[in-house]
């Protein structure tokens, strides 16, 4: 039986780490192993910058419902309990939304908060 080299495999190995480090500067998308390097801490990376993107769009929405909510005389944690008094379910998300294309239903929001707290 005739001995098969592994060469392809490598290859191909080699080429999707290559392939993945494409637009890395100098030998990080040049030289396999400092491209293998480079890509696994990008990945590891990359997962945490999916987490953290949800915490910053949380951050955002809050601090525009904040913004929104002083324009109506009432801090944010206020207008949260408020609405949870008066037990509107809405999330930060479409408040945020409101807050920015919706003044006036935004408006009605907070009075109604401002009348429960």
């Amino acid at each position: 039986m005739a001995r098969i080299k592994g060469g392809l495999n490598a290859k191909k190995r080699h080429n999707r780490v290559l392939k993945l480090a494409k637009g890395y500067r100098g030998a990080r998308s040049k030289q396999y192993r400092v491209a293998k390097q480079s890509v696994m801490r990008a990945l590891t990376s990359s997962f945490a910058g999916r987490k953290q993107k949800k915490r910053d769009f949380r951050s955002l929405w809050i601090t525009r419902i904040n913004a929104a909510a002083r324009l109506n005389g009432l801090s944010y944690s206020k207008l949260m309990h408020g609405l949870k008094a008066a037990g509107v379910d809405i999330n930060r998300k479409m408040l945020s939304e409101m807050a920015v294309s919706d003044a006036e239903g935004f408006k009605t929001l907070a009075e109604l908060a401002k009348s429960k707290a």
